[in-house]
């Protein structure tokens, strides 16, 4: 081919840009002592780069147009040469002899466009993987099954609307690629925590290819999300990336600038992440990386929201030591563009000191793993489950003063561990399928499997499960924070007790699309779970609810209270034989009160129902023993509640009376 005409260019636009006089193409490379661009159309040139401005390599390349394929050849001091991708690379294509970045054209009809810019208030998060999403819908045409095109295809977008989800999470589109000792074993990387280019959708899930059309088929899957009034957030990974350890595959950073861009101690890669390396966050050209990186998703892909994995990675200083005030988790929280998205952490990583649960800015939520253990160790019956339930349901106070219960992004399941049909199905992981001895994955789930485990027939044992599963759902979608679902949870979905299914691109992972037998009431119960919520003003704002006054009423914002219908004592909450409690939440003038009765002992329990100064009157809205939906009992009536079981009652809209009593002991 002709050697394109090459001219110094610009050192501040890093990556491969197109302009109307050629494509600049800039690379962060500190230590090289020579950079050239080889360009692949589809014969094979190398350019030199002609000027390096304070380490950044930089030219203005004519003929290199939207499409073309390209690396970067990188010499060392030493004189070894090294070709890598671009770690700007907007788009990645596979070839016979491994990626290569790719020139994209950035020119899209967003018609319009805009971001639904959900309140977090209103906000209800569906988690979700782009392939296992679709690749079992029987209404998605093949060609488009496990593609950026299925998640938008029009039934797909059918069923989040009619869940009443706002917001639908992404695991990780960020180019990853799958580690070579899973690839050499015969397996994947189907979760796809492995990236190699952060600002590049993955190519394989396009279905048109992979020379830019990747980046179309994205925008055009947010578009049609957002026509619904869907937001996206994605699960992003920035902790580190696919080269792994020292001895992991070249891709590009360790080539451009090793010590720049990860984290080492004592002349080794420091592993924080479980991962083989560590993203240096505190270097400035790490930093630079990822800002860019995430501004342009934002701005380009019109993207509302990022969950950043193993979050406390970022948060280190350049000694390592975890400090989330003079990081990169505070630049994100002071950029004038990403400081008004969605920002969730998970707040942790792989070290001995990287738990920050409730360290993060004001600006984010966070992934909470003791909403999780705490409802599930209620449901399953641990003693004093009660105390830590109220907590957690609450808001989750003690992590979360003063910046309110939005900041706890609460969770039941999600797609790391058990699906929630196997939560109440297997005591213990059963990984077998993943060729890791059952080594693999948390031993400790706080799951119960109802007396049997795996599959069973016995019929007592499937009614509790189907019960269990309700009441989980129950208590999630009505806890104070941000719930959290994840996908299939509404069909019951099964990965056979894999709590670990990261390798399992098959149907361990996938969609199911239809709830077995005897499955088929939790769909419904999600929808109008998320109506009741989205429509009552307990949820309304991000004040943590203590039992003062609501709304200028004069009543309680929140009460807690013993199935005898006292209020719960001092002595009450640390009874550890207790395992039911109810949840008073005060609905205002305009609005019925909410009285959320939960039940996890193994017996049936009388409950007597408050007197009239909480409410008059009551519906029951919501039973999952499925016995009482539209009775209308009153006030101090005596129920009785099943073993393991909830029941949703909403109160009177009415001025309501003086209270008959007050007090909190024991009326017998």
């Amino acid at each position: 081919m002709t050697a394109p005409t090459v001219t110094p260019g610009a050192p501040y636009e890093l990556g491969a840009r197109t302009h109307q006089d050629g494509t600049n193409v800039a690379v962060w490379a500190p230590d090289a002592s020579r950079v050239a661009l080889c360009v692949f159309t589809p014969a094979e040139a190398v350019v030199a780069m002609p000027a390096c401005t304070a380490g950044v390599w930089h030219a203005k390349v004519r003929g290199l147009g939207h499409g073309a394929e390209y690396l970067f050849e990188v010499e060392d001091a030493d004189g070894t040469v090294v070709r890598v991708l671009d770690p700007y690379a907007r788009a990645v294509t596979p070839t016979d002899d491994g990626l290569r970045a790719v020139v994209v054209d950035d020119i899209f009809d967003w018609h319009g466009d805009s971001s639904p810019r959900v309140p977090l208030d209103r906000t209800v998060i569906y988690e979700a993987h782009v392939r296992g999403l679709t690749m079992l819908h029987p209404d998605v045409p093949v060609r488009l099954r496990g593609t950026y095109a299925g998640v938008a295809y029009p039934a797909v977008l059918d069923h989040l609307e009619r869940l009443g989800v706002t917001t639908l999470e992404l695991m990780p589109v960020q180019e990853f690629i799958t580690e070579p000792l899973q690839r050499d074993s015969g397996r994947v990387n189907y979760w796809g925590y492995n990236p190699v280019a952060f600002s590049a959708p993955h190519g394989a899930y396009a279905t048109g290819g992979t020379h830019g059309e990747q980046v179309r088929e994205f925008k055009e899957m947010v578009r049609a999300l957002h026509t619904r009034g869907i937001e996206v957030v994605l699960d992003v990974v920035y902790n580190h990336t696919g080269e792994g350890s020292e001895e992991g595959p070249l891709v590009g950073p360790r080539a451009l600038d090793d010590d720049g861009y990860y984290r080492r101690a004592d002349g080794s890669y420091l592993d924080l992440t479980g991962c083989g390396n560590t993203l240096r966050a505190s270097n400035p050209g790490t930093e630079r990386l990822i800002l860019d990186s995430l501004r342009y998703w934002a701005v380009e892909l019109h993207v509302d929201g990022f969950r950043f994995d193993l979050a406390s990675a970022l948060a280190r200083n350049d000694d390592h030591v975890v400090d989330v005030g003079s990081s990169v988790i505070d630049a994100i929280a002071r950029d004038p563009v990403l400081s008004t998205l969605k920002l969730i952490a998970e707040p942790w990583d792989a070290s001995s000191d990287g738990y920050l649960l409730g360290r993060f800015p004001a600006e984010w939520s966070e992934w909470n793993d003791r909403y999780r253990d705490g409802v599930r160790d209620f449901w399953r019956g641990a003693p004093g489950g009660v105390r830590a339930l109220a907590s957690r349901i609450s808001g989750s106070a003690a992590e979360f003063t003063p910046r309110g219960p939005l900041a706890s992004v609460n969770l039941v399941t999600a797609h790391d561990g058990f699906t929630l049909r196997d939560l109440v199905s297997y005591n213990e992981r059963h990984n077998d399928a993943n060729d890791e001895w059952n080594l693999d994955g948390h031993e400790d789930n706080r799951s119960w499997n109802c007396g049997v485990e795996g599959d069973t027939d016995d019929p007592q044992v499937l009614a509790i499960r189907r019960r269990q599963a309700a009441n989980l759902l129950t208590t999630l979608l009505l806890s104070a924070g941000v719930p959290m679902l994840a996908s299939g949870d509404e069909w019951a979905r099964t990965q056979h007790g894999n709590n670990n299914a990261y390798c399992q691109d098959n149907e361990i992972s996938w969609l199911p699309w239809r709830a077995d037998p005897g499955w088929g009431h939790l769909e419904p119960l999600v929808a109008g779970l998320v109506r009741l919520r989205a429509g009552h003003p307990a949820y309304a704002g991000n004040t943590h609810k203590h039992g003062g006054d609501s709304m200028g009423s004069g009543r309680k914002d929140i009460g807690w209270l013993h199935p005898r219908g006292h209020e719960m004592s001092e002595a009450d909450w640390f009874d550890d034989g207790l395992n039911s409690l109810a949840m008073f939440l005060d609905g205002g003038p305009d609005d019925p009160a909410l009285l959320v009765l939960m039940h996890a002992g193994s017996e049936s329990v009388g409950w007597t129902l408050p007197d009239t100064w909480w409410s008059p009157a009551y519906e029951v809205a919501i039973d999952t023993a499925d016995r009482r939906v539209g009775e209308r009992p009153a006030a101090s009536d005596h129920l009785t509640l099943p073993a393991h079981s909830a029941l949703v009652l909403l109160g009177t809209v009415h001025e309501r009376g003086e209270p008959e009593t007050r007090g909190t002991e024991d009326e017998g």
